[in-house]
Formats: C-alpha cells, sequence, structure tokens
C-alpha cells in the first residue's frame, strides 16, 4: 500500500469539512491536489469513502468507519512526534461536558499529589466518545449507553437527572419537577453529546417537539432564551451554571450511568492509576 499521512490528513479535512474546495482551503493545498489524495486512497483501500451523488459531500458508511481509525493513526503521529510530550508523557482524559462531576476536583487533586511524574489533561471534546474513539485521548469519561466498538467500559456510579428550565419562567418557581411538567413545550436535545432524547418520555406522553444543539454552551443558550427545557445529569448544574437557567430535580426520570472507558488497545503505562484513583473516589459504602 502507497497511503501517507498526508492522504490521511486530506481525507479527514474533507470529512470534516464535507467539501473538497473548504478542505484544500484548510490545508493550503490546490483542490485537485486533494481530490487525487481522496482518489488514491479510496483507490488503495479499495471502497469508496465519500459518496460525491450529492451536493454536499458526504461520508459512505465505510468512509464514517475509516474516519475514526484515520483520526486515531494522525492523532497517534502528531503526539509522538511533539517535542513537549518525549520529555513527559501526559494522561489525556477527555470528557463531553461534566467531566466527573463531585468528584472531578479531588480526582484532580490526588493525582497530582500521588503522580507527579505525568501529568492529568482533563479535555472537553464535544463528541459522543469524547474524542476517545478517534484517539485524542488515552480515556474518556462517558454517559450513557456506549456502543462504539474496541473500549472496555467500567460503570462508576449512577447519576440522577435534572430538569434545566429558563429562570423567568413558571417551572422555574417548583421546587422540583416531573416528566409530565417539561412535556408541555420543546425540548432541548444536544444529538453530538447528551443522553436525552424524547424516548425519555412514555410514548403519547411526549413533548410536541424538539430543539437540537451540538454542544452544553448552545444547549443553555437556547434554554436561557426560553427555547425549551433540557434534561440533564445532576453534575450539570455544578459544572455550567447560567445565570438564565434554573436547574431542579427530576426524581422520576431514570439515572444515567457515568463510565470510565478506554480503548482495549491502550498502552499508556499511568492508565491503570487512574482507573483504579476513579474506583476509589466513585465507590459506595
Amino acid at each position: 500500500m502507497s497511503i501517507e499521512l498526508r492522504h490521511l490528513r486530506c481525507f479527514l479535512a474533507i470529512a470534516e469539512e464535507s467539501s473538497v474546495t473548504r478542505a484544500a482551503h484548510r490545508l493550503h493545498l490546490t483542490q485537485p491536489a486533494v481530490s487525487r489524495a481522496l482518489a488514491a486512497l479510496e483507490k488503495d483501500l479499495g471502497t469508496r469513502l465519500v459518496d460525491r451523488s450529492t451536493h454536499h459531500l458526504e461520508l459512505t458508511a465505510e468512509g464514517r468507519v475509516f474516519r475514526d481509525k484515520a483520526a486515531a493513526a494522525v492523532a497517534a503521529f502528531d503526539e509522538a512526534m511533539d517535542p513537549a510530550r518525549l520529555r513527559r508523557w501526559p494522561l489525556r482524559l477527555g470528557h463531553a461536558w461534566s467531566a466527573l462531576g463531585p468528584y472531578t476536583t479531588p480526582l484532580l487533586r490526588r493525582w497530582e499529589r500521588e503522580h507527579p511524574e505525568t501529568p492529568l489533561e482533563l479535555l472537553r471534546i464535544d463528541d459522543r466518545t469524547a474524542g476517545l474513539a478517534r484517539g485524542e485521548v488515552d480515556a474518556a469519561v462517558l454517559r450513557g449507553r456506549v456502543e462504539t466498538p474496541g473500549l472496555v467500559v467500567e460503570l462508576l456510579f449512577m447519576e440522577p437527572r435534572v430538569a434545566a428550565v429558563t429562570s423567568d419562567g413558571p417551572l422555574a418557581a417548583l421546587d422540583r419537577l416531573t416528566l409530565a411538567d417539561l412535556a408541555g413545550g420543546p425540548v432541548l436535545v444536544n444529538e453530538v453529546s447528551g443522553v436525552t432524547g424524547l424516548d425519555l418520555w412514555p410514548a403519547g406522553a411526549r413533548p410536541p417537539s424538539s430543539v437540537t444543539v451540538t454542544n452544553t454552551d448552545d444547549w443553555l443558550t437556547a434554554i436561557a432564551a426560553g427555547r425549551g427545557a433540557g434534561v440533564s445529569v445532576a453534575s450539570t448544574a455544578e459544572m455550567h451554571p447560567h445565570p438564565g437557567v434554573t436547574y431542579r430535580p427530576l426524581p422520576d426520570a431514570p439515572p444515567v450511568p457515568v463510565l470510565l472507558a478506554h480503548r482495549a488497545t491502550a498502552t499508556h503505562p499511568a492508565l491503570p492509576g487512574l482507573i483504579a484513583l476513579a474506583r476509589e473516589l466513585t465507590r459506595r459504602p
């Protein structure tokens, strides 16, 4: 095979930009050069990665699978070539929005005290696996169901849900809310990394519509603007306070599993220490 790193970078740029032209501009290359790199990659792999039949380029099913593998390969190369990482090898812990909630600060402090030779980098990445599948992190705190193949997942604890409503609305005046209280209007759904969809409500008692966002910041902004209500976990209220958003307990909603995940092929020597510390801090009597 004659695949080189440049082929992977061109493919990843196309995948993120959904355009050969924008990918070329981003990479400071000509459009024909990027097109040739994609064609060469598809020829070597023997499969079509990009569907060109639509107005906007879209990845094929094979392209979506290869995107994560290519991103992991490029990330591993970039990490290996980073001079700073040759001196100290940080352990990267990804999360999508609330890390380990109340255990986050104790984890960071204990780690710095007990593992001074290995920096622990906490990275927020708006992605279903918080960057783990793409090789951007060594481990990740995930919530909800994880279906990505090749990951080892461990349950740390179950986290109660809360409702998030606009602070000047009538629901903010109540001490606690129910799913039925939220079913009268739109619900904000984070389709990238959230854990709440309309299927949280019983069939026949669901909200009339949903408003889709792609990250926590947009989710908070939309709720504060009165575009709808949201459902999240208790640590969101602690980690993401907002002057226009009021959080209330939502006791009739099922709790959310909080998981620590890593790739089955993970090789970072400090990873077992992180797993052991996370278990210790989140252990229930």
